[in-house]
């Protein structure tokens, strides 16, 4: 069954957290955003975790280097999964794998900003990571012209477990799991709903109807 993640790219603990109660009986991934990481430390992971034990907590670090470090110290923080840039040398994603496997943790590839993503996803398969994002990040999502199809015809060739996340919505998240997706990560979708938890549900009902 396709899963749910929800992207919170909120600034605060408190709005995460805020947020995730709001959100959590509908979604499977919570995860934090590289902005609220930065902004507020590791101790957003800790209490994002506390607050929800029975959820994966993903923590978009978006590492680039010092993959077991980083990897390890999020990990220890509470997060059952991490990210690491495809634009990073395949060390640094076998380090994370290592951090990952001592703590029966998982690590996810971002692809974002990569040229090749297909590709790449393919690559860092066999390194023994969970899933790869097939990404288009906020800015690129601005970009006139951008569309999530891109991505969605990405994850039905790539041939290898994958999220999606780049404007998912209830327009599109049928196709999105259609293509193969094992997750599709919303974020403004909820995030900037009037009501997120009735956003969350509808995009958890078509998820699962799809």
């Amino acid at each position: 069954m396709a899963k749910l993640q929800v992207a919170i790219d909120l600034l605060t603990t408190e709005d995460a957290l805020a947020l995730a109660a709001k959100v959590a009986p509908y979604v499977d991934i919570i995860e934090l955003g590289t902005p609220l990481i930065k902004n507020m430390g590791s101790t957003v992971i800790t209490a994002m975790k506390d607050a929800h034990p029975d959820k994966l907590v993903f923590a978009d670090l978006k590492t680039a280097d010092a993959g077991e470090l980083e990897a390890d110290m999020a990990f220890k923080a509470g997060a059952d999964l991490v990210t690491v840039m495809g634009a990073a040398g395949n060390a640094t994603i076998v380090g994370a794998v290592k951090a990952a496997k001592a703590h029966g943790k998982g690590v996810v590839v971002d692809t974002i900003g990569y040229p090749d993503r297909v590709k790449r996803a393919q690559e860092v398969t066999e390194l023994g990571v969970e899933f790869v994002e097939l990404h288009a990040g906020l800015d690129e999502q601005w970009t006139p012209g951008y569309s999530i199809q891109v991505l969605i015809d990405e994850a039905a060739r790539v041939g290898v477990p994958v999220s999606i996340a780049g404007g998912v919505n209830l327009g599109n998240v049928t196709a999105v799991i259609q293509a193969g997706a094992q997750v599709a990560v919303a974020g403004a979708a909820i995030y900037g709903a009037e009501d997120p938890a009735s956003a969350a549900k509808a995009l958890r009902e078509a998820i699962d109807a799809a």
